[in-house]
Parts: C-alpha cells; structure tokens; sequence
C-alpha cells in the first residue's frame, strides 16, 4: 500500500526531525566528496569518531532544541548535555552517523538515527540514510513508512507503508554487520538454513529487517541506545 504523505498532514514534531536528520546528511555527503581530508580519531577500541560526527549532532541539536528547547537530549558524541538530559520527560536521542567506518572507507552504509522518547518509551524514529537516498520514519499515527521520493529538504515525499516478511524456515535471508562480525555471529547463523547472507553496516541492517528485505540480522556484541 502506497499514499502520499504531506508535510501538513505530518505533526510538525516529525517535520522537524526529519529535517535535522535531512540536514546531517547533507553535511555527510558533502564530506564524503573529500572524505580523505576528514580527521579521524580513535574514541575507543575499534571504534571511530570524526569532525563530521562532530558537526552532523551540532546540526541536528541546533534544529530540534530551536523548536524545542525545553526537550532532553541524549546524543553519540556530547552525551548528556548540561541542563537538558535525561531527566527530561521528553527526549531526543541522537546517532548523527551511524557507520563512521563505512564513511571513512567510502563506502555508502551510514545513516543519521534520531529516536523520540516520552517517559522512557521510544514513540517516533527516523533513520536517513542520505548515500542511498533512504528515509525511513515513523508517522504520526505510529505507521512504520519508507519514503519513496521527491526527497525535498522541507517536506516529506510520497510514503510507502513497510513492514516485516514472514520468513521461510527453510532459506533466512540474513543480514549481517559489516564491522562487528566475528566467530560468534557465523556459529549462531550456521545454526539456520540460509538463502542469502549479505552484509550491511550500520542501522541499515534493522531497516532491511523493517522492510522485510531480509529476516534476521544477528548480533553477538553490545549495542548502543542511540542504534
């Protein structure tokens, strides 16, 4: 099921985020033209941070606390920030890329993640993914969407309804992390019959479940609020 999806029939909240998360990318972007120059620093073991990370979460917490200032907000690489955290019964949770690997090795598997969470319960998400012209989100009445075009900064395209596949027990389609996969990860899958294992970075691999572009997307390692 296919419907058109007008910015004035979204709640000008998801508006909003969408386009913080449509302004990242376009920060993202316009760096992976030059993604050679980026710095890039060590935050911890195999993991990554750079100037890009940096600048796409000043955006987005620019954008969502100017039309709302008095929400949390709970971001990758400023933590909690003074005066506006956790605390809050309304909060903005922040990955500004999701994938910094993936972006630093030119490759196009990184997204900008933004969650909106009341009382502790996560309500709307968005996940942008601007290399591969992918936004996914979740409307007003709940709805799960993939928009499926014009991509216009201000305002939202045409949506298309999404949801899980039904798997066949006797060919999964998995979907596994580029970055994190180790002998965990391939003992579990071997414990199935699979059709198809692919590789996807970043928050990509959960939208791919999502969308029902594969059924399972096993992962052995930690994961983070913000993914």
């Amino acid at each position: 099921l296919i419907h058109t999806v007008m910015s004035s029939n979204i709640h000008p909240m998801l508006n909003v985020a969408i386009k913080a998360a449509r302004a990242a990318g376009a920060i993202i972007n316009r760096a992976a033209l030059d993604v050679e120059s980026v710095r890039v620093s060590t935050k911890q073991t195999n993991d990554f941070v750079t100037e890009i990370d940096q600048a796409a979460e000043e955006s987005i917490i620019e954008t969502l606390l100017t039309a709302y200032p008095d929400h949390g907000i709970q971001a990758e690489e400023s933590g909690v920030q003074s005066g506006r955290g956790r605390d809050k019964d309304f909060v903005w949770i922040i990955d500004p890329l999701d994938g910094t690997k993936e972006f630093v090795q030119r490759r196009g598997d990184f997204t900008v993640n933004i969650a909106y969470v009341v009382n502790g319960v996560p309500i709307r998400g968005i996940v942008y993914a601007p290399a591969k012209q992918r936004l996914f989100y979740t409307d007003a009445q709940g709805q799960s969407l993939e928009e499926t075009g014009p991509f216009e900064m201000e305002k939202i395209g045409v949506g298309q309804n999404i949801s899980v596949a039904v798997p066949n027990p006797d060919g999964l389609r998995v979907v596994a992390s580029k970055s994190h996969r180790d002998q965990t990860t391939d003992a579990y899958i071997a414990k199935y019959k699979v059709s198809d294992l692919k590789s996807a970075g970043s928050s990509l691999k959960f939208c791919l479940i999502a969308t029902g572009e594969a059924d399972l997307y096993p992962r052995a390692g930690r994961t983070m609020e913000w993914d």
